[in-house]
């Protein structure tokens, strides 16, 4: 008997072993990620400090900060849609301060609102600095023409305004232009599906087990008969 069950059994073993293996990896990226979550919400927290030009996406992303700067009036259109705010157009604009130009992520624009004029008078900002990781293979190439573009891609946008290579999303402006939604970073939206890839792994390794238990109760049975 022990011959026939041993294949159904070895299947089974080595069926949950790799199933919960699966899991419990899951296990250890949840609460690496909830370490990742952590260390943001402590900086978006924090209380805002003026930027600095000397910053680099590793050590200060998501950092809030405070500056005065007066919008340019030239400005690109990103098309979103699934934000608190629902669709439109994230509205990427070169600000300058003092110290250079800088690409300000104002908010939302209605969809019917595109040729509104925008406000360009001097402003105090606090917002939050952001290297956004919009762009990916299958993010078309923006249409000039129309001036809509598909992701916030630092490069290219702070090529095409002439800023530095630095983005600060708003949280709040005064004045506030009245075309705009202001669209804050939060974590709401960074991706963190890790305990229900864990569950369904647990649940297919306890299936699994179910189905090799039952392969080898019906193989024993056809023994018996």
């Amino acid at each position: 008997m022990l011959r026939k069950i041993l294949f159904p059994l070895i299947l089974g073993i080595a069926g949950c072993a790799v199933l919960i293996s699966l899991g419990l990896w899951q296990v250890d990226r949840l609460a690496w990620k909830q370490d990742i979550l952590k260390d943001i919400n402590t900086r978006l927290e924090a209380a805002p400090g003026p930027l600095s030009f000397d910053v680099t996406e590793a050590a200060d992303e998501y950092s809030r900060v405070t500056l005065t700067g007066t919008p340019t009036g030239v400005e690109l259109h990103v098309l979103v849609s699934g934000t608190a705010a629902g669709t439109g157009y994230r509205v990427i604009s070169a600000l300058q301060t003092r110290d250079g130009s800088i690409l300000l992520d104002q908010g939302l624009l209605a969809l019917d609102n595109k040729d509104a004029p925008p406000l360009t008078a001097p402003m105090q900002i606090t917002g939050t600095l952001l290297w956004p990781d919009d762009v990916n293979s299958n993010t078309p190439d923006p249409d000039l023409d129309k001036n809509i573009w598909f992701a916030r891609d630092i490069a290219a946008m702070a090529d095409a305004l002439q800023t530095a290579p630095l983005m600060v999303v708003t949280t709040t402006t005064a004045p506030a232009d009245p075309r705009l939604t202001p669209l804050p970073v939060t974590t709401a939206n960074i991706k963190n599906d890790h305990l229900e890839y864990a569950i369904t792994w647990f649940l297919l390794a306890l299936v699994w087990g179910i189905m090799s238990l039952y392969l080898i109760v019906r193989t024993t049975r056809q023994k018996d008969a």
